[in-house]
């Protein structure tokens, strides 16, 4: 695999999309756009944009990342369908990458801040032992994922988002039934995620926290930070065969005859 490939970073499973572009393991820049659900009409100009900036073509671009749910049942049938197309023009490889896990990644920079803010002995005073992804799934129901911090001793600094473990797998569950399993008042899980949004009064109870909003959406730079990590481990997922990960099915009404 070259070191240092073209890479399209693509995140379009929540509510405002993002794209960056990257080489290797720097990112050149991010765009996000405009407004809520405007994937489709934006996603494209800022591609193009993104390229022209520094002076690449489509043809050039190497991989692709994308968020690849679960999320908006559109926004993820776009990245995929561009994934697809782009394999499909010029042979480029794909990465799927679970959009809980990069919501959870965002911590990586919440800690960061935290520790800015607060001192280096920050994040030891407040441990940040468990973190819960959240997405609104509609219905009364919620697509979460859990993750452990494995040490209290985590480098800050660190680029990627090792230090933690998932110990609940991406699940579509009701609010209730999260809270009774994982809040504790004398263990908080901090919440963070787009599902926040219209449902965090949902989540307010003892032995929960929030990180900050600003930390919520998933974004296509922790698409890119995740995706090279996988794609150094040669975790590159079929073209052809690529589905979106929804965890459940898109609502159908059958209208009868």
């Amino acid at each position: 695999m070259s070191q240092n490939p073209l890479i399209l970073a693509v995140e379009t499973s929540s509510r405002v999309g993002s794209v960056a572009i990257a080489t290797g393991e720097k990112i050149h820049k991010e765009l996000i756009f405009s407004g809520c659900m405007r994937h489709s009409a934006e996603i494209f100009p800022a591609i193009s944009t993104l390229l022209k900036d520094i002076g690449r073509k489509p043809r050039q671009i190497d991989h692709v990342y994308i968020s690849n749910g679960p999320g908006s049942f559109t926004g993820l049938r776009i990245a995929a369908t561009l994934a697809k197309t782009m394999y499909l023009a010029n042979r480029a490889k794909v990465i799927a990458v679970d959009t809980l896990d990069v919501i959870a990644s965002n911590m990586v920079d919440y800690l960061r801040e935290h520790c800015r803010q607060k001192g280096p002995s920050a994040v030891e005073a407040v441990p940040f032992e468990k973190i819960a992804a959240v997405l609104d799934a509609k219905r009364g129901q919620f697509y979460i994922a859990v993750y452990k911090r494995l040490s209290n001793e985590t480098d800050v600094h660190s680029a990627g988002f090792d230090h933690y473990e998932k110990i609940l797998p991406d699940s579509l569950i009701s609010a209730s039934e999260f809270l009774a399993q994982f809040a504790c008042p004398g263990n908080p899980v901090w919440l963070l995620g787009d599902g926040l949004v219209y449902h965090r009064q949902t989540f307010e109870t003892d032995g929960v926290c929030f990180v900050d909003e600003k930390y919520w959406s998933p974004r296509a730079n922790k698409v890119h930070l995740l995706g090279r990590q996988m794609a150094c481990r040669n975790e590159f997922a079929d073209p052809v065969t690529l589905t979106p990960y929804y965890l459940s099915r898109p609502g159908v009404t059958l209208k009868s005859r």
